[in-house]
């Protein structure tokens, strides 16, 4: 299933891992797990905050994904289910022939 995987760290543990050049082994470790389809960062309520999108191939997967932004990062980590446009039409046609 495609997820929308929004990360907003802490802004103390974010700079540690900046001046420590920790960050992006953080962030690789995950991606090469995920392989996302996009990724894009940005500030969220004044915090560094990435926008993940990935398909998550079992539920089971989200705390092993989860974990080293919440170790490494202090972040705050959301997963949204999302959609393509194709998928919202397919979807929405499905609904019209019930």
């Amino acid at each position: 299933m495609r997820m929308l995987l929004t990360v907003q760290m802490d802004t103390e543990k974010a700079n540690t891992a900046i001046t420590g050049k920790t960050l992006p082994a953080t962030m690789k470790t995950v991606f090469d797990r995920i392989k996302p389809e996009a990724a894009y960062f940005g500030a969220l309520d004044g915090q560094r905050t990435g926008y993940i999108v990935f398909d998550l191939k079992e539920p089971l997967d989200i705390p092993s994904i989860a974990e080293p932004f919440f170790q490494d990062l202090g972040a705050k980590v959301t997963f949204v289910p999302v959609m393509t446009f194709d998928d919202v039409q397919a979807g929405l046609q499905k609904f019209g022939s019930s």
